[in-house]
């Protein structure tokens, strides 16, 4: 599929992992303990993403997820399959920085289970994780004549978590800059391969980035005599190295980067803190065409910051929670659209604003496979009334 052929970003969106139906779950429990086999839980896997795809093509989304069903947490396996990175478990809290969000909340829950670390120099083996769940999704909306979205996980995962000095081995990388040199070249690498498998519209989650407007983690960081630069030095190396993982698509592919705050077991959210403290560089200065930003309760601050969006760049609105079943009030939702448009148009145009405008909910409703604390029936609920705002506000757009 050309590139020119995604019209992403769509009206109406969501952010991609939905909730798992209780035969999956038991069928994926089944497995870990040796009653069903790989085969049976791959066709029961199909089935549950046949389901879901049906509904969301039912409900009037045009870009379908798989519900990341393949996936045991949101970030699936990608740093897993790489040379020179190991998935670990029981890793010694020491290694952590305790004040960054998602660690204070492991920790809240009994410590840390697994984490990848670095062993040596990392690369692309060839082989990419994510070509299963994307040609299965890829045929399954081109029968429901939707096209297929793709979420991966940020380039800059699991650096941030660790100490100084932690995140790789000093014999291995002597700087930042040579180890995400290497990411990057193997980010880049795994999305050759998926260009050429016909993705065209990607999301990257990343809940790192809204971290950087926590004012827990600003204290934190400041407090740790052990980091070697500052936090708005460290967020300008990952600005640099999202371009770098994106110089050889970025006019290819459609690339969203949805931030958040965290969205862990029971509707747990890990951070708190506007935009505004790094609005004017994300917008700017991270190569990317759309914003997936948290709205759905204060603690995302208000919509001020939206006048730093660039005019060529686009912006959905998780103003609907995933979290909890509780319908939003449709007006109220539709009211802070247009909220959101009188600071995007900074005076000039509020209609030529609402051109660079979609809504969602604010996260997915299963970042891990337990889900959200909301049953089937009320996320569809939700989905069904983002599709109602945007069919309202943007007549006849998909």
């Amino acid at each position: 599929m050309p590139a020119a052929e995604t019209k992403a970003p769509f009206r109406a969106e969501h952010v991609g992992s939905l909730l798992r139906p209780k035969e999956l779950l038991a069928d994926r429990a089944s497995l870990d303990t040796g009653k069903m086999t790989v085969q049976d839980l791959d066709a029961s896997t199909n089935k549950a993403i046949d389901k879901a795809m049906a509904m969301q093509a039912d409900l009037g989304f045009h870009a379908l997820t798989d519900g990341e069903y393949r996936r045991g947490m949101f970030w699936g396996e990608f740093y897993q399959t790489l040379n020179g990175m190991e998935e670990r478990d029981n890793i010694p809290v020491s290694k952590f920085r305790d004040y960054v969000p998602d660690v204070m909340v492991f920790h809240e829950n009994g410590g840390w289970g697994s984490s990848c670390v670095c062993t040596g120099r990392i690369s692309h083996s060839g082989t990419s994780s994510l070509l299963k769940e994307w040609t299965y999704t890829r045929d399954h909306a081109a029968k429901l004549g939707r096209e297929a979205k793709l979420t991966m996980i940020s380039p800059v995962w699991y650096h941030l978590r660790y100490k100084e000095g932690e995140a790789y081995p000093a014999d291995v990388y002597s700087s930042d800059k040579e180890y995400f040199a290497d990411i990057a070249a193997a980010y880049r690498a795994e999305l050759d391969i998926l260009y050429d498998a016909g993705v065209r519209n990607v999301q990257i989650d990343d809940p790192n980035l809204a971290y950087f407007c926590s004012q827990v983690m600003i204290d934190g960081w400041a407090a740790d005599p052990s980091n070697k630069c500052t936090l708005d030095e460290l967020f300008e190396t990952y600005i640099a190295h999202y371009n770098d993982c994106f110089r050889a698509h970025i006019d290819k592919m459609h690339f969203g980067l949805h931030l958040c705050r965290g969205n862990f077991k029971n509707s747990r959210h890990f951070a708190e803190g506007s935009y505004d403290r790094i609005a004017a560089k994300l917008f700017n200065e991270v190569n990317v065409h759309t914003y997936y930003l948290e709205y759905d309760t204060e603690r995302a601050g208000g919509f001020e910051c939206l006048a730093h969006l660039p005019s060529d760049k686009r912006v959905v609105l998780g103003i609907i929670t995933s979290k909890f079943a509780e319908l939003e009030d449709k007006a109220e939702m539709e009211a802070r659209v247009r909220d959101a448009a009188r600071f995007m148009a900074r005076g000039g145009s509020e209609v030529e604003a609402m051109k660079r405008i979609s809504v969602s909910p604010q996260c997915g409703f299963a970042s891990n496979e337990e889900g959200n604390a909301i049953s089937w029936d009320g996320m569809v609920g939700k989905l069904a009334l983002v599709r109602e705002i945007a069919d309202d506000m943007w007549p006849g757009e998909p």
